[in-house]
């Protein structure tokens, strides 16, 4: 039969991952055109990142729980159905208040891609390969953003921009097909023989565990706090860069389309790395405890770096000093998405992960807000030395208050 079907399951979830992207990102690629035609100011522009980013943020826990309570066939086809009439709907826009409010329906849907795909990397793969799995589709994340611009720009220029969130937000209902068709939970999947479907492990109601014990969980705080400092990092290049690229550096359109795919191309390979180390070392005997911290500790360090885009002199200077930060950052949260199913049985590893992206949300909200106001009034220095400095407190926490990473004895 199909032994390696997992392999299929997460190439869908990759794919998915790339249309999440490629949605969200025609925004802020199209944002000296949007922002000129509708004579957005930066804190307006940030202010239709922020309604996202608000929805985002509490999709993140409620899809969480959704699907771990309907399941990854349903909990997908539900999300992704959201967020590609949301994406659709962005053609109607004009004004800042429809933007933003379309923006908050995108939000709502994308969110539940993350808690899906941290589910999928539990029930259908080992612990040694899991976050190489995480790797596989959080690269949809990076590879969405090097191929979207370039696909974004060319149909803009082709069809206009209305046409452009029509043709790219219907992505997601050919993927819905596919999914429709192919998913099934590992040990119910037609393609499986009977023995290969009690490889997988069996789902045990008697360890769902409700969302006030999950709190009380420092590990669950952990993770939580390190996503709400770190998470910013990267949210600052989906936002901002073109933006940055084309005030600072005076680039055309074309041109920063050609020079966003560099830092996120670095980024995909960061991706890969991350979740391919975990693999490799824990496969020669490295606890996953001590894999996973290394490995985290690795990725703070390269984002810290991204310091140097402050003295950069020149467009490339600046592009590498990014790209390390994008590179770290990738490589950071693939081991970081993969503890909710280090910590918790398979049953709470949406909910915990989706507190994750709660985190996350919430700390890029509150930081995008604040980018648009530092940067009216002193420019992006303090913003990219800011975002040196949270990835090595987020990681502080994460040490401090999820201990050693083992799987918990079971919560009452």
């Amino acid at each position: 039969m199909y032994p390696n079907l997992r392999w299929l399951m997460i190439g869908l979830v990759f794919v998915a991952t790339l249309i999440n992207f490629i949605d969200r990102q025609t925004v802020s690629t199209l944002a000296p055109i949007i922002t000129k035609e509708l004579n957005l100011s930066n804190q307006q522009y940030a202010g239709i990142a922020s309604w996202f980013l608000v929805a985002y943020s509490m999709s993140h826990a409620l899809s969480g729980r959704v699907y771990d309570r309907i399941g990854l066939k349903r909990g997908f086809s539900l999300s992704i159905t959201l967020w590609s009439i949301a994406a659709m709907a962005h053609a109607t826009a004009r004004s800042a208040g429809a933007l933003s409010a379309f923006r908050f329906l995108l939000g709502l849907g994308e969110a539940g891609n993350w808690p899906g795909a941290a589910k999928v990397c539990t029930d259908w793969f080992p612990v040694k390969e899991r976050a190489f799995a995480m790797s596989i589709f959080n690269s949809g994340a990076a590879l969405g953003n090097v191929i979207a611009a370039p696909i974004i720009v060319f149909l803009q220029h082709s069809y206009g921009w209305q046409a452009t969130f029509l043709i790219t937000g219907s992505l997601g209902f050919i993927w819905l097909a596919l999914w429709l068709w192919l998913y099934q939970p590992p040990r119910e999947h037609r393609w499986l023989t009977q023995a290969q479907r009690e490889v997988f492990e069996k789902p045990s109601p008697a360890e769902k565990t409700p969302w006030s014990k999950l709190i009380e969980q420092r590990p669950v705080w952990g993770i939580v706090l390190a996503r709400f400092f770190t998470d910013p990092v990267w949210w600052l290049y989906l936002n901002w860069l073109p933006l940055y690229l084309s005030r600072v550096h005076g680039l055309d359109l074309k041109s920063i389309a050609a020079a966003t795919i560099v830092p996120f191309l670095v980024s995909d390979v960061g991706s890969l790395a991350g979740g391919g180390f975990a693999a490799l070392l824990i496969g020669r005997g490295w606890s996953v405890d001590k894999t996973r911290k290394t490995l985290i500790v690795i990725g703070a360090v390269c984002m810290a770096a991204g310091v140097g885009v402050v003295t950069a002199h020149s467009v490339y200077e600046a592009l590498a000093w990014i790209s390390a930060a994008t590179f770290g950052f990738q490589f950071w949260v693939n081991n970081v998405q993969t503890l909710p199913s280090d910590y918790f049985a398979p049953e709470s590893v949406g909910s915990v992960a989706g507190m994750g992206g709660l985190g996350a949300g919430v700390g890029a909200l509150l930081f995008t807000l604040s980018t648009g106001w530092l940067v009216d009034n002193f420019g992006y220095t303090p913003v990219l030395v800011i975002t040196a400095v949270l990835p090595i407190v987020g990681t502080m926490l994460l040490f401090l208050l999820g201990g050693r990473v083992r799987r918990l004895a079971e919560i009452g």
